[in-house]
């Protein structure tokens, strides 16, 4: 018994030893805990988890802290994108979690957090807060909260993506592939499937009585509209990047950005108004070409063909107007020297 109680003496003197040597090991295990029994890897914190994890801890600590700001009252305001943005927040924690379940040591560096405005309004304070969406990341070095690095508010347009490359580029951990779920479940895809196959006899009938939508001259008129205007308004550029239609301006909330200053990034809004504009000038085209020509009357041509061509000046000038706007590069035009 002797020999036991002098072992557990000597385990428990090793234990203290080891947390005054490292009194940030407790705080970085107890992190390791939260984040285990959260299902989506992010820990929610509150006032009492902030001062315990942060403010109350000595400098440099063993941890960096990623914190996502959510405030639920405002989940209604679709131009913010909260959920969606928390969604995508969730995904590079698990993500991170995931990529990094081989090395114990990046686990342990960084933690992915969040807080709510209600819950927690001092700790919103203390960062200096006061605007979403906002993600902040706490480096071992910090002391004064307000320090912390802010994510450019710009970048949350590309969701997951941008976020992991924030992480990347201040910290030197590797994010890794985000890993999404699977758009249908198996069942879905089933399900699918066998209406698939009982349809497909009903639409051979169809197709071979020539009664079907494709035989239609209307529909691939106006799908080739739709490409057209799916092409010049870089509408798979957005869908690729995830670029939202708007913005909500950093200085006045209340206020929406439709157009973005910069060539680093284009709107949504950008891109279809633009789209819109070459899509007018293509169909008065169109119509001059292949409809204007069939009318008999000349001065009625000629009205016609001069009412459209200033429409399609004015179109083109406001391209050209717009590029100059966002990029400041100029454009212009070259006469014959004839003419100067």
């Amino acid at each position: 018994m002797a020999a036991v109680s002098a072992v557990a003496l000597l385990l428990l003197l090793s234990a203290a030893a080891v947390a005054v040597a490292d009194p940030g090991a407790d705080r970085a295990a107890e992190l390791l805990s939260l984040q285990s029994r959260s299902k989506s890897g992010v820990i929610h914190l509150d006032d009492h988890a902030v001062s315990r994890f942060l403010t109350s801890t000595k400098t440099p600590r063993s941890y960096s802290l990623l914190i996502f700001f959510d405030a639920t009252q405002l989940h209604d305001k679709s131009e913010l994108h909260l959920p969606e943005l928390r969604r995508e927040f969730s995904l590079v924690a698990a993500s991170f979690a995931a990529n990094s379940a081989e090395n114990p040591s990046a686990q342990s560096r960084l933690f992915f957090c969040d807080l709510e405005f209600k819950e927690s309004q001092s700790s919103f304070a203390q960062f200096g807060v006061n605007s979403l969406p906002h993600i902040r990341l706490v480096g071992p070095e910090v002391k004064s909260l307000k320090d912390s690095e802010q994510m450019d508010q710009g970048d949350f347009s590309r969701m997951a993506e941008s976020m992991a490359e924030f992480i990347e580029s201040r910290t030197g951990l590797r994010v890794g592939p985000i890993t999404r779920p699977p758009m249908f479940s198996k069942t879905q895809i089933g399900i699918v499937v066998v209406l698939v196959l009982i349809w497909l006899p009903f639409a051979a009938k169809k197709v071979l009585a020539g009664e079907t939508l494709l035989h239609d001259k209307k529909v691939w008129l106006i799908s080739a509209v739709f490409v057209y205007f799916f092409s010049v308004a870089g509408t798979m550029h957005n869908i690729i990047r995830k670029m939202p239609m708007f913005l909500v301006d950093r200085n006045d909330p209340s206020k929406l950005v439709f157009f973005y200053q910069g060539s680093g990034m284009q709107l949504g809004a950008e891109g279809f108004a633009v789209g819109f504009l070459y899509t007018i000038v293509g169909l008065l085209l169109a119509m001059m070409t292949h409809l204007l020509v069939r009318v008999r009357n000349v001065n009625v041509q000629r009205g016609i063909m001069f009412s459209a061509l200033l429409l399609c000046f004015w179109a083109v000038k406001k391209v050209v107007f717009l590029d100059n706007w966002k990029t400041g590069y100029g454009i212009h035009g070259f006469w014959p020297n004839s003419w100067n």
